[in-house]
């Protein structure tokens, strides 16, 4: 069995596209899925299935969700070792030891082009910085997220992918509870 972590998108947030946790959980599985753990509100699963490509996972996930839930939401799936591979890496805090709970990580639906990231380099993001890394983007946003220009839909306009953005906390959170399976 492999470990996988499914990041959902605009779920739970000012009262739109609600699911609860145990209804999310439940539909999880129903698909077939092992050992399924949600961490808070904001749609992050970590469960267990054979080995399958992350895609089609997300694929049947997302039709899922709008067959039980009746709305439609990005999902994006990372294998346990991707997430670690993300934890281990981060050059906010490995190299500059940065405030964790000023740290974020976008996560990206595939690859960004490099003419995309060389064009968004230039803008002025105040004191927010961003690294890309594959298909994670590594945030310090010193005034927090909720100030920053570098959301989620900045992110999916300047380069063209589903973006996910998940705080610092949350990703050791998801990391611990996929080591939980392992």
């Amino acid at each position: 069995m492999q470990t996988y972590i499914s990041i959902l998108r605009g779920i739970n947030v000012s009262g739109h596209k609600m699911i609860k946790m145990d209804a999310l959980r439940a539909m999880f599985e129903t698909l077939g899925f092992k050992n399924v753990k949600t961490y808070i509100q904001s749609g992050n699963v970590v469960f267990q299935t054979k080995k399958t490509s992350p895609q089609a996972l997300e694929k049947k996930i997302a039709k899922k969700i709008a067959d039980s839930f009746g709305f439609e939401v990005p999902v994006l799936v990372i294998d346990s070792a991707e997430l670690s591979h993300t934890l281990k890496n981060n050059p906010f805090v490995n190299k500059r030891k940065e405030d964790s709970t000023k740290l974020h990580v976008t996560f990206l639906s595939g690859e960004p082009q490099q003419a995309a990231i060389e064009k968004i380099k230039e803008g002025n993001y105040a004191d927010d910085e961003f690294i890309v890394s594959g298909k994670n983007i590594y945030l310090f946003c010193p005034n927090g997220y909720g100030n920053t220009k570098l959301s989620n839909t900045f992110f999916e306009n300047k380069l063209k992918l589903t973006a996910t953005t998940r705080n610092w906390k949350t990703v050791n959170e998801l990391i611990n509870l996929s080591n939980t399976h392992e």
